[in-house]
């Protein structure tokens, strides 16, 4: 491209000495300099591309790693094994991601080629360019540069060499990737019509009835191959599922850690002399200082969240591990006979995984899972009334065990009718869920313990759980547990009757499909996510005072006056929330003029108040008139400021009532505020006394206990008036300065309780 352009400026300068002759013995050298210092050029940046390389060992590997996934896949379809939906659903998740690679490793195949062939076409233009030529008719005007072209033939040469390897190997791995890609899409057909008629087949006869059943299986079909078979195809599975999902597990490590250093961090906090003075030695049934079995119990229940595609041998092996380090952390927590049915759980629980590879089509082993399904049916109805968890409600407790009585029932009659990798699935179902039930109480329990570990170090150290009910947020906390627990439960089921991805993908279709009404486009999708943010946003503008410091406020205690930041991130929150939200929603900005232009309208018509309301809420976030704290009256109505809010705000009154004052109100009415620059309130006391009373032996007293008063201001003296006369009692107002208004009651009654005594002490008739 750079050749043809110099090319055309040639030309061009050639059609200009055409109309204005020049000397060529002067233009010729320098119009060729150009042309060395512009091809030199070219041929600099063709060899430092090709010196950067294209990745192609890296490439080659990827392909092959793929080939080493889909191999196996491909031997078993030819081989023309039976395959069970277990195993198809398997094949099928390492067919889509070796379908999404091979699709990303030919985009960069066919982006290098492109680039390969521009150079090796720009390699062509440059050698094909006359002036560059060393022959006789050019002999005469090139003799001055001839060394200088004689090295830039030589590494033009070698660049062309070079990209013409490198286009060659890209296009090989093209070609291999192409290939490849054909064989993927040719077995996810194969896949997914062998998944049709697997789920057609699901409950028809695959193996003999039991009371026909053969003694043992044919040479070729013994246990111990059977077994062998199945370890090779799930080892293979669970392989290339660890090494293909690392980035989800290692969210989920990392959780875990975060979760081991705040139990940590706080076990240390709590060794602290204040916090020990304050809490004494902390101790937790199901939570040690050095939480690591806590630890790895939380990471393999919170697992099958961060892998919902995982195969059900992996969850299986996760289930397992679960079970051994919950062995290991409740050793001395459970008692004798709890123990011993513990490992005998863990002990059939070990015998079902193991024997459900090798068992068949012969009667032995198929009896002996019958009987492994009786004794579990047992231990279900066993458990149905006398068993209870703390930490969940009877019912879902009682809908495990029906699940694990269910389970192991349609396990027995499968087997019996000749449907036993039915019978395994089913059987294999059922217990996780009796043993994701355990799990799953220990994971909440120790949660629990470590919020409760949390909020008393933070109580000590005035944190934010210092402002909060602690019994409420248990309470809170429980319940999002028990929704946690409840999906976690869920979606195990449902991975093990590989259920989960169909599921999914239905889901993920209903919410992605494209919807219409009228002219507006939109799907459910997006309207989760608005609803999603709105309620997330509303949430967080609520809670901010707890957020930042803002402790509750009672009308007696002096909690001091916090500003209107609160409002005003409030403010902020809101309007990012709503934002988002229409962000998320998809809404085109053409439809959201029509769909203000009708808020507009809505404003007109019935919904000036709340706008106005709105609008005076801002104003006063920035005009600051009172602050949260503060001591107002407005009207007839007096309290102290609890609650700004974006539409109204609450005062809290003596009488202990919240009054909910719309912001238009408070911006619009007269409002008095007694604690704007102090929290001083000029009060008086009025009495009578005897006429024949010395007023100012009185006024005196007043003067001497006002002045050893506690909540007065000393620098502002009292005033003792004489306010009327009558023929038989002189009335005296006492005017003084308290320094906090919300003691002024109490001042009063205290006050008077001492003067009264005082003027009896005095031989004062009080009249």
């Amino acid at each position: 491209m750079l050749s043809l352009l110099v090319l055309a400026s040639f030309r061009s300068h050639g059609q200009h000495t055409e109309i204005k002759p020049v000397d060529s013995a002067k233009t010729i050298p320098d119009t060729l300099l150009f042309r060395i210092q512009t091809a030199q050029s070219a041929i600099t940046e063709i060899n430092a591309a090709n010196k950067k390389g294209y990745d192609i060992e890296g490439i080659k590997r990827q392909i092959d790693a793929v080939k080493e996934n889909v191999n196996p896949l491909e031997k078993a379809f030819k081989a023309k094994d039976e395959l069970d939906t277990k195993n198809l659903l398997s094949f099928d998740l390492i067919l889509r991601d070796a379908d999404t690679k091979l699709k990303s490793i030919t985009a960069i195949l066919v982006q290098n080629s492109n680039t390969l062939q521009e150079m090796s076409d720009q390699v062509v233009s440059i050698s094909n360019d006359t002036l560059l030529r060393n022959d006789k008719k050019g002999q005469e005007g090139n003799k001055l540069y001839q060394p200088q072209i004689s090295e830039l033939k030589t590494r033009l040469q070698e660049a062309g060499k070079l990209t013409g390897e490198n286009l060659k190997q890209v296009n090989i791995l093209l070609a291999s990737t192409s290939a490849l890609n054909v064989i993927v899409n040719d077995l996810r057909a194969q896949t997914a019509e062998r998944l049709e008629l697997s789920g057609k087949l699901a409950l028809s006869k695959r193996n003999a009835y039991l009371w026909v059943a053969p003694l043992r299986n044919p040479a070729s079909q013994t246990t111990g191959n059977l077994m062998s078979a199945s370890y090779q195809g799930q080892q293979q599975i669970l392989k290339y599922f660890i090494h293909s999902t690392w980035d989800n597990r290692f969210l989920a490590i990392l959780l875990s850690i975060v979760f081991f250093v705040w139990v940590r961090r706080n076990f240390k906090n709590s060794k602290r002399a204040l916090v020990r003075r304050q809490l004494g030695e902390l101790k937790f049934e199901y939570l040690k200082p050095l939480p690591v079995f806590s630890t790895l119990i939380v990471l393999l229940n919170i697992t099958p969240l961060f892998e919902p595609d995982a195969p059900s041998l992996y969850i299986e092996l996760i289930q397992f591990l679960l079970l051994i380090v919950m062995t290991v952390h409740l050793w001395n927590i459970l008692e004798k006979k709890q123990l011993q049915f513990w490992m005998l759980l863990i002990a059939l629980y070990t015998l079902l995984i193991i024997g459900n590879a090798g068992v068949d089509d012969a009667i032995p082993l198929r009896l002996v899972l019958i009987g492994i399904n009786i004794f579990f049916i047992w231990i279900g109805i066993q458990l149905f009334n006398t068993v209870t968890f703390k930490e969940f409600s009877k019912r879902y407790v009682k809908a495990v065990l029906v699940v694990l009585i269910l389970m192991n029932g349609l396990a027995v009659l499968f087997n019996i009718f000749g449907r036993v990798d039915m019978a395994k699935v089913t059987s294999v179902t059922g217990v996780i869920g009796l043993i994701q039930l355990v799990g799953l109480s220990v994971f909440m329990q120790i949660m629990l313990d470590a919020l409760d570990l949390q909020m008393k170090i933070s109580s000590v150290n005035k944190g934010i759980f210092s402002r909060i009910n602690h019994n409420k947020t248990k309470e809170k906390f429980k319940k999002g547990l028990s929704v946690l627990c409840v999906l976690l439960w869920v979606m195990v089921l449902l991975i093990n009757l590989s259920l989960i991805g169909g599921l999914w993908g239905w889901i993920s279709e209903v919410l992605s499909k494209p919807r219409v009404f009228g002219s507006i486009h939109f799907s459910f999708g997006n309207i989760l996510f608005f609803v999603t943010i709105v309620y997330i946003a509303n949430k967080l503008q609520k809670h901010v005072p707890l957020l930042f410091g803002e402790e509750r406020i009672t009308f007696n205690e002096d909690s001091g006056h916090k500003g209107s930041k609160v409002a005003l991130i409030r403010l902020v929150i809101i309007v990012a929330g709503v934002l988002l939200a229409v962000m998320a929603s998809g809404l085109p900005m053409d439809k959201l003029t029509v769909v203000l232009g009708a808020f507009g309208v809505g404003i007109g018509l019935g919904m000036q108040n709340i706008v106005n309301n709105f609008v005076s809420g801002i104003i006063l976030i920035f005009e600051k008139p009172f602050r949260i704290g503060d001591y107002v009256e407005l009207a007839d109505k007096k309290g102290k400021v609890r609650d700004i809010g974006i539409r109204s705000s609450k005062l809290l009154t003596p009488q202990g009532s919240e009054v909910i004052i719309p912001n238009g109100d408070l911006l619009s009415g007269r409002l008095v505020n007694w604690t704007l620059n102090n929290d001083f309130i000029k009060t008086e006391l009025i009495f009578k006394v005897s006429a024949d009373s010395d007023f100012e032996a009185i006024g005196k007293l007043i003067t001497d206990m006002l002045n050893e008063a506690d909540n007065t201001v000393k620098k502002l003296p009292p005033e003792v008036l004489l306010n009327n006369i009558t023929a038989d009692s002189l009335e005296i107002k006492v005017l003084l300065w308290i320094n906090n208004i919300y003691v002024e009651a109490e001042f009063k009654s205290q006050f008077l309780q001492q003067l009264v005594k005082k003027l009896k002490d005095a031989e004062v008739k009080i009249m």
